[in-house]
């Protein structure tokens, strides 16, 4: 006897079927004003602290918008306007950010992890813009800027063989092994 038609259950909630974004708890009106506030705040103070999923979504959400931002035309600030709906962001990201990522192919965030929050236990993570961080930006100018060949061997031999105080200098020579 063939099962009746109500006994299958329809459930589309579980089941994702290609769909990529994180919905983050949140209806799609309420995440796309939560995802333009978080990156008015992260274009605005270049590094922000949020729940790892909102960096991870925030990241996807951003990286396009710098990326149209390299292009100076009045289409892509109104493309990137019409994300953010906030002119002084996008002021900002065409001014300040987009220069200094010009050469840049992509990668123009870092998430890192904080920890866990104290009240709910939320994974915990920072959101920053790579070229702003002044941490490493000065350490691969430091060193990307000053080549310099080391050797093993000292600056001078004098500095190595001085005498300790109380020795004579020929108590402080070492002797050279004798080849057999």
């Amino acid at each position: 006897m063939p099962r009746p038609l109500w006994h299958v259950v329809i459930d589309n909630t579980t089941m994702r079927h290609g769909n990529k974004n994180n919905a983050l708890g949140r209806k799609k009106a309420h995440r796309d004003s939560l995802l333009s506030n978080l990156a008015i705040s992260l274009i605005d103070h270049k590094r922000i602290q949020t729940t790892l999923a909102k960096a991870k979504a925030l990241r996807i959400f951003v990286e396009p918008l710098i990326t149209k931002s390299k292009d100076d035309s009045t289409h892509s600030r109104r493309t990137v306007f019409s994300y953010l709906q906030n002119k002084e962001a996008t002021a900002a990201l065409f001014r300040d950010v987009a220069p200094k990522v010009a050469e840049r192919p992509g990668g123009y965030t870092r998430i890192i992890k904080m920890g866990n929050r104290l009240g709910d236990a939320a994974e915990m993570a920072m959101i920053e813009l790579v070229d702003f961080n002044t941490i490493y930006t000065k350490e691969k100018a430091a060193t990307g800027a000053k080549k310099t060949r080391r050797t093993r061997k000292p600056a001078s031999k004098s500095a190595d063989t001085a005498p300790v105080k109380g020795e004579s200098a020929t108590e402080t020579a070492t002797e050279e092994p004798k080849g057999e």
